[in-house]
């Protein structure tokens, strides 16, 4: 099909018109209908690539972003206990002070409130001391540096306690160091 363009002095526009040779080179309309289906597949392939792409890369967003917040607070936690652990060699001494007799009773008091304060502050930032004497023993919260036969206590129960356990929260900071019943 030959296009030819036919100009119309009185019309500035020119216009084209079709032969019938031009027509035959021209796909037929089931072909072009095929071709446009199967592009129309291709893009709808691509954009669900894409949006599956899209969906991983804002699922691994979200866990990175959950990852840095526990990190950030593990961090701050485990801060937390360092600085406490440091100060627990302070407790033990005042603890010892305080089952230490001695006759001037202003030094007692003074020690005793110096151990009042101490474990007043431990309460307010999350620390409590484990339950030892008496309770049996448990790998999780105890380390048993000492075994004793005893007949008055109990298989597994703790007869003493050499040095206080604490936690921070549920996680053990210290474990308690304790004589154990066989």
């Amino acid at each position: 099909m030959n296009r030819k363009k036919q100009e119309n002095p009185d019309c500035p526009e020119t216009e084209e018109v079709v032969t019938g040779e031009a027509m035959e080179e021209e796909l037929p309309q089931e072909e072009v209908v095929d071709v446009a289906a199967e592009e129309l597949e291709r893009y709808k392939a691509e954009v669900a690539r894409q949006e599956e792409q899209f969906l991983r890369l804002a699922a691994e967003y979200d866990n990175f972003r959950r990852r840095s917040q526990k990190e950030k607070e593990s961090a701050w936690s485990d801060a937390k206990a360092d600085a406490i652990l440091a100060f627990l060699p302070v407790y033990d001494n005042l603890e010892r002070a305080v089952k230490q007799e001695t006759e001037d009773e202003a030094y007692a008091k003074g020690v005793e409130m110096t151990m009042n304060g101490l474990r007043e502050i431990l309460l307010k930032l999350g620390v409590t001391e484990l339950p030892a004497l008496g309770e049996t023993f448990d790998p999780n919260f105890h380390n048993a540096v000492m075994h004793v036969e005893d007949a008055h206590a109990g298989k597994g129960e703790i007869v003493e306690v050499f040095q206080s356990g604490f936690k921070l929260g549920e996680k053990v900071i210290r474990f308690a160091m304790v004589k154990v019943a066989n």
